[in-house]
């Protein structure tokens, strides 16, 4: 096994994430096989308890596991399957430390950071970097590790320390370590000043590492000069300094390492050279410059709670980029903060109310991300009663599925007081209830977490159409309350269709409004599966609806079925290119370009 370990100097916020991503692109696109893992300093057992202001979204695994957003960039970038255990963080370590000092392991010994701590993060690392996360068997032959926060940080000796172990205990020729820093440039003066990063390795350095890939960002490329400087202060060879300079879209960071030949440092670091071919990335490529050349916009409103951060619906964003690309338009994305779309704020701050109304009234398209808490809640809900009423397309993700079921009670059931549990525990009519099997005692890991399945059970309709006519999807959740059974009944008899639940049928999964253009919403959270080239489908549709595409798509996904039918009867659903619909003149079968891509396993209905 070789690793690659990837730091951060000078400030959080570099990209470490992206880059270590990336790294894993190139890797790949060598003929390695890659894995990944990332270690949080925090004390926190996994990320499921933290707010989104704090550290950005939770990311979901399909084992349910909590973590931190840049597994999300893993899976994405590598279209793999992590577990939790490949994110590590300092809880995880303590408390596996301390059971197994309370079972007796370490017995007579007094148990310290070094070496029982230390001892317990390469362990799991070795163990983790063991398991394969690509749908192949035996192990990958690269594993990828981020280090998150800063060099320097004190919650993160006790990794360094194990690191530093860890990379004498493999030897020179299996760990590579890539440093991240920053060189800023003085608006006063135009310079890249180079003294940040030196004191970063500096400070490196006093931990017993030497970095053999300096990555440094800055707002332009490296001047030569500068990387001399850099190469004989850090010591580092000035062919192995990297510039990571902004560029117009992340899908140029892997072209950006390739071309300046990172790939051929890192493997000649692990004795690569003579196994690993010469990259191709046509893929990114073509992907970078498409997006480069988008022009016509597509506008979704994201009516959130969390809008502070972009960072808190990265996986969102992702996934509506996904779609965006591949229906051939520019995604604009207009933040909508729920709360300034309520009754409330009209009257205290009219100004914020108009622009937030503007906003959403100006959308072709409009998203109500999941959330928890009640803080927007009736601003999430008048956006979904403008998006119904004015037929405007509607994705609601979880919690946004649920306030859509609460405003169709008050509107077309007339239950002026129905609501959720979760924001009146008194109310009469309670549309969203908690689930019996959770947990009012416990906060972390409690939820209905992780991948579980869906059952269509209305054949014709487009959620069916969108996932490529399967009788069942595997997507992945994360919530304690869902949609009274109770209240089906009546909900369905008003006109709301609930096309898809749980195996046991009495979990609603999916709804739609058969009335309306394209009003769906899902308890699930289908932007963690969703990947470049292969968008998920519930934001396909989304997107596609917004810009006037959505009837050339479904009757694409109909053709994709017949073929698939015809030509393969006993796979799931294939694998399909990027649906270049961008032109909605051409015919459904000039549309088609492979079958429809399905985000989950599932057989043709």
């Amino acid at each position: 096994m070789k690793y690659v370990l990837v730091t951060g100097g000078v400030v959080s916020g570099l990209g470490k994430g992206v880059t270590a991503s990336s790294i894993g692109v190139i890797l790949k696109a060598c003929g390695l096989r890659v894995t990944s893992i990332k270690i949080d300093p925090y004390l926190n057992t996994d990320a499921g308890t933290m707010s989104p202001f704090e550290h950005g979204e939770v990311f979901v695994l399909d084992d349910g596991g909590e973590v931190d957003l840049d597994l999300g960039n893993y899976e994405r970038f590598l279209d793999c399957k992590l577990t939790c255990d490949n994110n590590i963080t300092t809880g995880k370590i303590y408390q596996l430390v301390i059971d197994k000092e309370r079972r007796g392991d370490y017995l007579g010994k007094t148990v310290q950071v070094v070496p029982h701590i230390t001892d317990a993060i390469q362990e799991w690392i070795e163990h983790v970097a063991m398991i394969p996360v690509d749908g192949k068997e035996g192990p990958a032959d690269v594993c990828v590790i981020e280090l998150g926060g800063t060099i320097g940080d004190m919650e993160s000796m006790p990794f360094l320390e194990a690191l530093g172990q860890f990379s004498y205990r493999v030897g020179p020729g299996n760990f590579c370590l890539v440093h991240i820093s920053l060189v800023p440039i003085l608006n006063v003066v135009g310079e890249q000043k180079t003294k940040p990063t030196q004191h970063s390795v500096r400070r490196l350095r006093g931990f017993g590492f030497t970095p053999d890939i300096l990555a440094c960002r800055s707002a332009k490329p490296l001047d030569e000069n500068v990387k001399e400087k850099l190469s004989l202060f850090c010591h580092v060879p000035a062919a192995n300094i990297v510039t990571l300079y902004d560029v117009a879209n992340i899908w140029h960071i892997p072209l950006l390492l390739k071309n300046q030949k990172a790939h051929e440092a890192i493997l000649r670091r692990l004795g690569l050279l003579g196994v690993a071919r010469e990259p191709k990335l046509d893929e990114w490529m073509s992907r970078a410059e498409t997006v480069d050349t988008l022009h016509d916009p597509v506008r979704i409103a994201m009516v959130g709670k969390y809008n502070g951060l972009s960072d808190s619906y990265l996986s969102v964003l992702m996934a509506l980029e996904h779609a965006s690309i591949a229906c051939h338009r520019k995604l604009v994305v207009d933040w909508v903060s729920a709360s300034d779309l309520e009754v409330m704020t009209a009257k205290e701050a009219p100004n914020l109310s108009e622009k937030a109304w503007s906003r959403l009234k100006n959308a072709d398209g409009i998203v109500v991300p999941g959330g928890f808490g009640d803080r927007g809640v009736e601003g999430k809900i008048l956006a979904a009663k403008y998006a119904r009423e004015n037929n405007v397309p509607y994705l609601g993700i979880c919690l946004g599925m649920q306030i859509s079921v609460i405003e169709f009670a008050r509107s077309i059931l007339n239950m002026q007081d129905a609501n959720s549990r979760e924001f009146d525990p008194d109310t009469r009519s309670p549309c969203i209830i908690f689930m019996p099997e959770g947990s009012k005692t416990h906060m972390g890991g409690t939820m209905r977490l992780g991948s579980r399945r869906t059952f269509f059970h209305i054949a014709d309709c487009k959620s069916v159409k969108l996932y490529g006519n399967v009788k069942y999807v595997d997507e992945r959740h994360r919530h304690r309350y869902e949609v009274n059974p109770d209240m089906i009944m009546e909900l369905e008899r008003a006109g709301l269709a609930f096309v898809g639940k749980d195996e046991t049928g009495q979990r609603m999964e999916i709804l739609e409004l058969p009335s309306h253009p394209y009003f769906i919403g899902v308890q699930f959270h289908p932007e963690f599966k969703s990947r470049p080239g292969k968008p998920s489908a519930p934001f396909l549709g989304l997107i596609a609806a917004s810009c006037g595409q959505l009837d050339a798509l479904l009757e694409d996904a109909a053709l994709s079925n017949q073929l698939t039918k015809k030509n393969a009867p006993s796979n799931a659903v294939s694998k399909r290119n990027a649906c270049q619909i961008g032109n909605t003149k051409k015919s459904a079968k000039s549309l088609f370009e492979g079958s429809l891509y399905s985000n989950s396993n599932g057989f043709l209905a």
